[in-house]
């Protein structure tokens, strides 16, 4: 009997284990994934919980549902990967030998890494929202909160689904008209970009947003210290920005077995072959998702696209075939501006986020790098089909794991 073994039972560990489990022969094959927390978030509904759009039962669920009869969950604590050896050592000693691994491990905020971030002010006036427990606390933050400098920043790239923090302030935008009380709020966007986004067509789109919202940025903000008791965060170059409220995204790491196994960069990501999803220094492992080192978005969608590609690409490697160079870094997302409207945004590793038009190519229904109410109802409709048929590793129909570039605007 051979060992598929998945780390993670986050969104690209379950997609995988769903996808696997329907090709290889229980006879041939014992698939395992290891996790060990009990429960599994919708992580895009951080966004929404602070400002009460979801409750918190909207975005939890138990992971043990979301794994296919037949795979064999086990809710305990890795120590490390010996890749030399193929084997996993658990944190109780017992040592789980693998012949195919895949790493879906994800990616973890790390506030200890910026000077004067984590301590007392931490979700007191300091806060994340990339996180359960920090977004939970910024909601009952808000309710409360009567108004002031309002700081959204961005320590360092990578992290989780980059727009989010853009999307925070939007949605900060209009909740505090909502409550009208938007003339007591400066809400200022802090980037270590030089814009607003990664991408020229896509920023010049979002600046004119913050703009017209009157939201002002600062870009170019390499963070070297958060002043607490002054509430004021330091850039290398001296340059301050005083806050009433932070709200912020620390530096992204990849999970901290990756390190005590030796097998990631400078944050814990893995090294990992962009186009095949295959491990760059171990031919049995693969790697999906936030604990890659590629030059995607850490976000579901691309997870998605991702697990599609590397389903076929190990049974590919299990045939002894060459593996398939497909995967081109295709991200989708939709990106809330606020007052019930959102963006939609389509690119990969060489095209950059344009307009057009999606699914269908001059039919949409959705406008790419437009705002309307139609994305916005698409934005919330994820919540159900990623509960009900990404984790499941069902196909959506209509959507190619490949970008497509019909009804596209490139020129």
């Amino acid at each position: 009997m051979k060992r598929l073994l998945i780390l993670g039972a986050g969104t690209a560990g379950t997609m995988m284990a769903n996808h696997l489990h329907h090709h290889l022969s229980a006879d041939e094959w014992e698939i395992d994934i290891i996790d060990e927390e009990t429960e599994h978030y919708y992580q895009p509904g951080f966004l929404f919980l602070p400002f009460d759009i979801y409750e918190p039962e909207d975005i939890v669920k138990p992971i043990r549902q979301f794994i296919p009869a037949g795979v064999n969950l086990i809710q305990e604590s890795i120590d490390r990967i010996v890749p030399a050896e193929q084997y996993v050592l658990m944190q109780g000693g017992d040592r789980l030998r693998y012949d195919i691994l895949i790493v879906a491990t994800g990616a973890k905020i790390a506030p200890e890494e910026v000077p004067g971030m984590l301590g007392e002010e931490w979700k007191n006036s300091i806060f994340d929202f990339y996180t359960f427990e920090g977004a939970l606390a910024l909601r009952n933050k808000l309710r409360e909160w009567e108004g002031g400098k309002l700081v959204v920043h961005i320590t360092e790239m990578p992290i989780k689904c980059p727009v989010a923090p853009l999307e925070f302030a939007f949605l900060a935008d209009s909740f505090f008209k909502n409550k009208h009380m938007r003339d007591r709020v400066d809400i200022t966007f802090v980037t270590p970009l030089s814009g607003a986004f990664t991408k020229p067509k896509a920023t010049a789109a979002l600046e004119h947003l913050l703009e017209e919202k009157h939201i002002h940025i600062e870009s170019d903000f390499a963070i070297e210290q958060v002043d607490a008791e002054n509430k004021t965060i330091i850039d290398y170059g001296g340059r301050t920005v005083p806050f009433d409220l932070l709200v912020t995204v620390p530096t992204n790491k990849g999970d901290a077995v990756i390190e005590r196994s030796g097998m990631g960069d400078d944050l814990n990501f893995v090294p990992t072959n962009k186009a095949t999803l295959q491990s760059k220094d171990w031919p049995n492992i693969f790697v999906l998702g936030d604990a890659t080192n590629i030059a995607a978005s850490k976000a579901g969608s691309v997870a998605h696209f991702e697990a599609e590609i590397l389903t076929e690409n190990i049974l590919r490697f299990m045939d002894g075939q060459p593996l398939k160079e497909e995967f081109d870094g295709h991200a989708n997302c939709f990106v809330e501006t606020g007052n019930g409207k959102a963006l939609l945004i389509d690119f990969n590793y060489t095209h950059e986020p344009v307009e057009g038009t999606f699914p269908f190519p001059g039919v949409g229904p959705l406008r790419l790098l437009k705002e309307s109410r139609i994305n916005h109802m698409g934005k919330l409709a994820f919540r159900w089909i990623y509960w009900n048929m990404l984790l499941k590793g069902t196909h959506i129909p209509f959507v190619s794991a490949t970008m497509q570039e019909a009804g596209k605007d490139f020129d």
